[in-house]
């Protein structure tokens, strides 16, 4: 009998991935700005530059501005490759997730892949503060959409609203910010978060409209708080206030819309609940976010949610005055 022979490693890591399932894969899921986003998480949970207090995910547990391979490039393309082969469909390919993705040092090798594999666009979502050096600038240079973050341009309104590690400041991120501007090929959608009482007044923006001048991004996406924040400190703006900031950042600024629109973006070969949990792991959603991404109908979302709320997975907490399910943080 002949002796068989091991697998090539490329069908070993095919294999793999449809055992375990994707660890660093999520989605495709709506996106208020990208359409259906396949999200790729390049670090562990809350490892980020930043503890900024509205962050959706809660307080950063490991914060820190070192970079390294803390998912190996190998592990995400394997992923990759077994998605694309198995549903490939989504508007963006979108490197973004659970913590600041430019910490990875890999990063580079995981977008070159996918430039090589796939025409489906590319965005990375960064919250800016890595941009000043040369490597990252060099690694996300061949990526076709960049959103940075920029939510105060006043040194004592950054520092409370965004929290950065020791070593970064505002004037690096703000250097960084505008070699990124003058070197990317690719489009920037520059996002402003507002919170209210924290980077919120005149002077404020006033100083962000100053900025946003010398960047010349082609978007400013002006946000605020609309999921359960790290801290109960941080509360939302009024629609006039957004309104207000519009006008004061320029012509190319705009409201971030809630979702509409975009029903069915989560796999179908899923079971509900799969699905429900899946997204619920990645970010808090109201009964109105679930039915949209589900693509089924509000009261059949909520008999998945009374599920898992008595199994314990997930829980619900209000803010002003919605209630909002996120899944429970093993441990």
């Amino acid at each position: 009998m002949a002796e068989a022979r091991p697998a090539p490693r490329e069908a070993r890591q095919a294999i793999l991935v449809s055992q375990q399932g994707y660890r660093h894969l999520f989605g495709p899921v709506p996106s208020r700005r990208l359409g259906r986003s396949l999200g790729i998480d390049p670090v562990p949970h809350k490892t980020c530059s930043f503890d900024c207090v509205y962050c959706q995910l809660g307080p950063t547990t490991h914060h820190t501005a070192e970079r390294r391979p803390y998912v190996p490039a190998t592990q995400i393309i394997a992923e990759l490759e077994y998605w694309l082969e198995q549903d490939g469909c989504a508007d963006y390919l979108t490197l973004s997730g659970s913590g600041e993705p430019t910490l990875n040092c890999e990063i580079g090798d995981v977008i070159h892949w996918a430039q090589s594999h796939t025409t489906i666009p590319i965005a990375v979502l960064t919250n800016s503060s890595l941009l000043w050096d040369p490597e990252v600038r060099a690694q996300l240079a061949t990526a076709d959409l960049l959103l940075p973050s920029l939510d105060a341009a006043l040194a004592s309104s950054f520092a409370r609203v965004n929290r950065p590690c020791t070593g970064l400041d505002l004037d690096r991120v703000l250097a960084g910010l505008k070699a990124m501007s003058d070197e990317f090929a690719g489009e920037i959608w520059l996002e402003v978060l507002l919170v209210e009482d924290i980077n919120s007044s005149p002077e404020d923006l006033l100083a962000l409209a100053a900025a946003v001048h010398d960047l010349r991004p082609e978007r400013v996406q002006i946000n605020t708080v609309v999921r359960p924040p790290a801290e109960s400190c941080a509360r939302p703006v009024t629609a006039g206030q957004l309104q207000e900031a519009c006008l004061i950042l320029g012509p190319r600024a705009e409201i971030i819309a809630p979702l509409e629109g975009l029903a069915g973006l989560v796999g179908a070969r899923k079971g509900a609940s799969e699905a429900l949990l899946e997204l619920l792991n990645r970010r808090p959603c109201d009964l109105a976010d679930l039915a949209m991404a589900l693509g089924i109908h509000r009261n059949e979302v909520a008999k998945y949610v009374n599920i898992l709320l008595r199994g314990g997975l997930i829980e619900s907490v209000e803010v002003e005055g919605k209630t909002f399910f996120r899944a429970r943080q093993n441990g």
